[in-house]
């Protein structure tokens, strides 16, 4: 299994962090946020259609990743573990609220320029929505917040959607995450983009994920 350290990865995940939602413009949320919304439907799942065939599995024994959870990968998305260096001047690339990045799946492969990153949370007893409220709540740019109750696969899981501020483009983008929980923990699965036209032409690999993810 292929592992590299965070400080390996600087110069990609800060060009990905520069373009793809990295602000540094305002701060919290808006009155768009709706920080109780308990809806059932899955607010990409309207854009996508049905997601893609898996061309691989994630997670498992012998992937570029050992999660604590199993999901499908779309064609040509290539995955890689990530490992943060405590203490190192770069480790908070890898950390957003309490939870810490495990795995990037970059789509640039496959044709576009995003990616798929796996987060893991602490504490066995964290239910899906705390887990991701505290991820979104690490993304101090994150506004008209929407999330909504989802399975994925047939575990209990919470969507989020939300916007964020892409300063390049001047001009502001769509992300999703969804979380669900696990005996190690909570595991976060967001997807970024470079713009919200990116984004949407990614969202077939995320709800593949969503879609084929089962608990390791």
């Amino acid at each position: 299994m292929m592992r590299v350290t965070l400080r390996a990865l600087i110069p990609a995940v800060a060009a990905a962090l520069a373009l793809a939602g990295c602000s540094s413009s305002g701060g919290g949320t808006d009155a768009g946020v709706d920080p109780g919304g308990t809806g059932t439907g899955s607010p990409a799942a309207a854009a996508t259609g049905v997601a893609p065939e898996k061309s691989a599995t994630l997670g498992g024994k012998g992937s570029a990743c050992a999660l604590p959870v199993t999901f499908g990968l779309a064609a040509d998305w290539k995955p890689q573990a990530v490992e943060v260096e405590p203490g190192s001047a770069f480790a908070e690339l890898g950390q957003q609220g309490s939870a810490t990045m495990v795995c990037e799946i970059d789509a640039k492969p496959a044709g576009n320029i995003g990616y798929l990153r796996v987060w893991q949370g602490k504490g066995s007893g964290t239910t899906p929505r705390a887990a991701l409220e505290d991820f979104v709540a690490g993304d101090p740019n994150a506004s008209k917040v929407a999330y909504a109750e989802m399975r994925a696969g047939s575990v209990a899981a919470v969507e989020v959607e939300y916007t964020v501020n892409v300063e390049l483009l001047d001009e502001r983008k769509t992300e999703h995450a969804f979380a669900v929980s696990t005996p190690a923990g909570p595991v976060v699965v967001h997807l970024g983009g470079l713009d919200s036209q990116e984004h949407e032409e990614m969202l077939p690999a995320y709800e593949l994920a969503k879609r084929t993810l089962e608990l390791g």
